[in-house]
């Protein structure tokens, strides 16, 4: 896949374009206001700009950024490294929406979406994330079974996040098709999708390949945290 300016940087121009409005910081420093996912940004991810951030953080809140590599700056820890692949959609148009049956997750659902992300971890997740973008899940009654939908994004690019079921609903194919439903609304408006994944789960990251996404980068996720 070609390079992309937005996608190499997508964290950077979410929270500087679409998402401007649920961010604070100054300079060349960016996160998500308290409640939606707990993400950093830099303008500059060689030289991040930590102070600029410290007047917008708690002492004791923990962040995920990408892309930097360097010593922990005053004020702050590292507490967790690893890596990570971004991956972008290289399929070609789905035939059909593999999940119309699927329920569009709205405001009062936020709860139910915090504690199946909290049980599964598919990343940083916050109670207000569903607000970002369009979730779909799957229920069994009132429990959510599964869910995925859109985090990050630029012109042309949108990003599926939040992707998890359960385990007791695990085998099923229901996040799969909560993807091939989203994969074929991006497609249908004209957007690629992209994705990530932790470098250790080796099995989503198959699964991704195998469905029609292909490896973009690999880049350093941290998870830091301001002291207290």
């Amino acid at each position: 896949m070609e390079r992309n300016q937005l996608l190499d940087d997508i964290f950077w121009h979410t929270l500087t374009g679409a998402h401007a409005c649920h961010a604070s910081g100054d300079g060349g420093a960016r996160r998500y206001t308290s409640g939606f996912s707990p993400i950093l940004a830099f303008a500059d991810s060689n030289a991040p700009d930590f102070a600029a951030l410290l007047p917008h953080c708690a002492p004791g809140e923990h962040f995920y950024c990408e892309n930097w590599t360097g010593a922990a700056p005053p004020g702050w820890r590292i507490e967790a490294e690893t890596t990570m692949y971004r991956m972008a959609w290289a399929g070609g148009m789905p035939p059909s929406d593999p999940a119309p049956d699927a329920v569009r997750l709205q405001p009062h659902h936020a709860p139910q979406a915090l504690e199946l992300a909290n049980l599964c971890k598919p990343g940083p997740f916050g109670i207000r994330t569903i607000e970002l973008g369009d979730y779909f899940g799957y229920f069994d009654g009132d429990r959510l079974m599964a869910m995925a939908g859109e985090r990050l994004r630029a012109p042309g690019l949108c990003e599926i996040s939040g992707v998890c079921t359960h385990p007791d609903d695990q085998g099923r194919g229901l996040a799969r098709q909560l993807i091939g439903k989203l994969v074929h609304r991006h497609q249908a408006r004209g957007d690629t999708s992209f994705l990530h994944v932790m470098r250790k789960n080796e099995a989503a990251h198959q699964l991704y390949l195998r469905m029609g996404f292909v490896d973009y980068l690999e880049t350093v996720v941290r998870v830091v945290a301001r002291e207290e």
